[in-house]
């Protein structure tokens, strides 16, 4: 099945949705305005309703696996690290490599972003989901570097719809899922998910809230929305176990070495969004209002400390668009006020050799604030030339000020002003002051509309993302403000779509290369000034075999490898040329589906990892693995439907993530063969 999915990847390549979601494809993230998925200038990966429902996603991952190029990687509970045409990436250089959204609006400001946001975003509760892989278009500036997730919530002045879903499965996991539309002049769209999960491992269950209230009024012209959501987590959290192939061992990989761990974050959001059509332009006006706060304990960590943060902040989004039918053109100004907190505090000594337990102290390591402002404009354009070939260009121009408040002594010391051993602590902390950064990104592309159901694109893109303050002022020992720019990402990219009344495929080949990227090396180092080289072929074809048969099929071959060479004081060696860490070269998923009579609905889901390095030196490797889900439904009559759905059939022991650091294999390790039940109602 590798071979075969490889051998299409290289002549055609892809991402698809499934056969229900192809009748109509509209997709908005691409211009903020809806377009026809055939003909948008692009890669962009739709997972509609009909996805979204059958994927019954207990943990984002289970989602995503069907998107080629994507990895969400699962961590405990609901912890996840998202990797779109990337390795997956950790430490400080991991935040806002990725951008995730809610209708269109950034879940989190500029500069504060959380490797696990995606837990924030109801994926369960979703319309639809987009997912475009590489650099975004003008209308997408600050972390949109490897890939860009939009999460739809249900529109109001949609379709009807109602349903509700109540699911048991092992270690006491509960579930109950409800949404529905109260129409009328001004209609309101309402839904919630509550789940409670026990946990495979010991001590690692947990308990999460979801939500989201949108209300439309139809104007005069046009239409006003207005949508709430939040989001509530209470983790108790499982960490590492340790050992060569100690996910194997069914003693250990149940266990919890760190029954202390937890994650406690909720996250709220208030979107407007006034839509006016006009005679010259249409507009486009998204005011939005957010707040997060977490708190977790780092057991990946020496000493474990304790991290609080959160944030405040209010913007708006604006686009003007125009289209004569030859021409389209997008242009707008986007700006974002955040107020943010950080705090990093060790309860006790840390454990380990006299080095760790002398440069990882005891006692406030950070504390500090930071105003920011995010301001960008950008043009976008779209020029029919002639009925088959369309140019599109643009351009963005985005600057990022913060104001930096250090509520403790500077350097890096204790937080009593004493020294550390073994030439100071590795807590770095700089003096108060302001940082600006200006970047400008332009795009470049053209789409030819081969026949009337082929199309074949080029992009060339610059994606960039301005430091995070974790980067900036959560330094360690040695490390200088003034070694930090902001990140870049050159892309190119080649693609084709086709289908035809009983298949489609969609491909990209894509090379890209990065610069001024922070790495967090095997003995938890940040190494800055990194550089990348990506290159890689996806592919996905869904084909309806017959009446009732279909199968959809996606993979990803890729290399990611480091650009750069600096042999570290301490820490590991970079290498140009070498792997970089946690990036498969191979991944891929296919999914065998049968419907009968509305009835029957069965799937049999095959999901494939390849091997990948654990260390930047490529000394150490996770072979890979490839498990198996059987999902069958059945319909007690027009409105409920009984769902069985068995994960891990042949109870393969694997890892999740598989990582080397501080001189151990670590392993998250994965859940054996579980059987879910799900009793479901839709109108």
């Amino acid at each position: 099945m590798k071979t075969f999915l490889t051998a299409v990847a290289i002549s055609l390549s892809a991402t698809i949705a499934t056969a229900d979601d192809t009748v109509e494809e509209i997709v908005v993230t691409s211009s903020r305005a809806p377009t026809a998925r055939h003909l948008n200038p692009g890669n962009i990966a739709l997972l509609g309703s009909e996805a979204v429902k059958q994927a019954a996603q207990a943990h984002p991952y289970e989602l995503f696996s069907r998107v080629a190029g994507v990895w969400v990687t699962r961590g405990s509970g609901q912890e996840n690290l998202p990797s779109i045409r990337s390795p997956v990436l950790v430490g400080a250089g991991s935040c806002g490599a990725f951008l995730t959204l809610e209708d269109g609006v950034p879940s989190r400001p500029n500069g504060f972003c959380n490797v696990n946001q995606l837990f924030e975003l109801p994926t369960e509760l979703a319309e639809s989901v987009e997912v475009v892989r590489g650099p975004g278009n003008a209308l997408y500036g600050s972390n949109a570097l490897h890939g860009t997730i939009n999460v739809l919530v249900p529109n109001p002045l949609g379709r009807d719809f109602a349903n509700a879903r109540f699911e048991l499965g092992p270690n006491d996991f509960v579930r109950l899922t409800g949404a529905t539309l109260v129409d009328g002049d001004a209609p309101v769209a309402l839904g919630g998910v509550v789940v409670n999960d026990g946990g495979f491992r010991e001590d690692s269950g947990f308990r999460q809230l979801k939500g989201y209230l949108k209300k439309s009024w139809r104007l005069e012209q046009g239409s006003l929305t207005a949508g709430f959501s939040a989001s509530d987590l209470n983790q108790e959290t499982a960490g590492y176990i340790f050992g060569e192939d100690a996910y194997k061992d069914p003693e250990l990989n149940r266990q919890n070495l760190n029954p202390e761990a937890f994650r406690n974050a909720n996250s709220q959001r208030l979107i407007l969004r006034w839509l006016r059509p006009g005679g010259r332009f249409d507009l486009d006006v998204r005011p939005y209002l957010r707040r997060s706060e977490m708190e977790f304990l780092q057991h990946f960590l020496p000493g474990k400390p304790l991290e609080e943060n959160g944030h405040t902040s209010v913007g708006v989004l604006t686009n003007l668009r125009r289209d004569n039918g030859n021409s389209t053109v997008s242009f707008g100004l986007d700006v974002d006020v955040s107020e943010v907190y950080l705090r990093e505090t060790q309860y006790g000594p840390t454990e380990g050799s006299d080095f760790l337990r002398e440069t990882r102290p005891e006692g406030k390591h950070y504390d500090y604030d930071v105003e920011a402002l995010s301001v960008a404009a950008y043009v976008q354009s779209e020029i029919r030339i002639s009925r088959r070939v369309t140019l599109t260009g643009g351009i963005r121009a985005e600057y990022a000020h913060y104001d930096y408040d250090n509520k403790m002594l500077a350097g890096n010391t204790r937080d009593d002003g004493t020294e550390c051993g073994f030439g100071g602590c590795l807590y770095t902390r700089p003096s108060s002051r302001s940082d600006s950064f200006s970047d400008v990104a332009p795009k470049a592309g053209a789409l030819l509309q081969v026949s009337d159901a082929a199309v074949v694109y080029v992009n060339i893109a610059r994606g960039f993302r301005a430091p995070q303050m974790t980067e900036l002022y959560r330094l360690q020992n040695g490390q200088q403000v003034s070694d930090l720019d902001s990140e870049t990402i050159d892309s190119l990219e080649v693609g084709l779509r086709s289908g035809g009344d009983t298949w489609q495929v969609d491909g990209s080949v894509f090379a890209m290369r990065k610069k001024n990227s922070v790495f967090r090396d095997a003995e938890g180092f940040n190494v800055n000034g990194g550089r990348s080289k990506h290159l890689g072929i996806e592919v996905a074809w869904d084909v309806q075999l017959s009446e009732h048969w279909n199968v959809a099929l996606n993979g990803t071959y890729a290399r990611h490898r480091y650009d750069f060479d600096v042999v570290a004081s301490r820490g590991e060696t970079f290498v140009s040329g070498r792997d970089v860490d946690t990036a498969p070269r191979w991944q891929g998923s296919a999914e065998l589906r049968f419907e009968s009579l509305g009835r029957i609905d069965a799937a049999l889901q095959w999901v494939s990892m390849g091997s990948y390095y654990l260390d930047a030196e490529n000394r150490y490797t996770y072979p890979g693995h490839d498990i198996q889900n059987l999902r069958i439904s059945y319909g007690l009559s027009d409105r409920l439907a009984l769902t069985a759905s068995l994960k891990n059939i042949a109870n393969s022991d694997y890892a999740d993530r598989a990582d080397f650091a501080f001189g151990n294999y670590r392993y998250f390790p994965a859940r054996g063969r579980e059987v879910f039940l799900q009793l479901g109602y839709t109108r």
